[in-house]
């Protein structure tokens, strides 16, 4: 099955900067689309950044200017730089993958902006 592994949340003073990394197993179909989302206490979980299969990205307004997600197709690791850091960016953040539907999760890292 594939299986994704997210890493380097950790705690940040506002203005500071992270950089999250998901390896990704088993991803062998091409057409994948990959992605970010995280999810503050009380709130429902919101996309972040994702980048399709043609390369196209895409940003959530709340992040744009600020964060930067590639990927490092033969290392199979996907990444979210994350500049200016805010308190409102504190949250759990998760990778994901799929096609049509987001059908694989990993199991989130947390990131906390004081």
């Amino acid at each position: 099955d594939v299986q994704l592994v997210e890493s380097g949340g950790g705690s940040v003073q506002a203005g500071g900067s992270l950089r999250l990394s998901c390896a990704t197993f088993r991803i062998t179909r091409s057409n994948y689309c990959v992605a970010w989302f995280r999810q503050a206490p009380g709130k429902e979980r919101e996309g972040v950044a994702r980048i399709y299969s043609d390369g196209r990205t895409w940003y959530a307004d709340s992040v744009k200017g600020r964060f930067t997600i590639s990927k490092d197709n033969a290392k199979n690791t996907l990444y979210l730089e994350m500049n200016s850091l805010k308190p409102e960016d504190t949250a759990m953040y998760y990778c994901a993958a799929g096609t049509v539907v987001f059908t694989y999760w990993g199991k989130g890292t947390q990131v906390t902006v004081s």
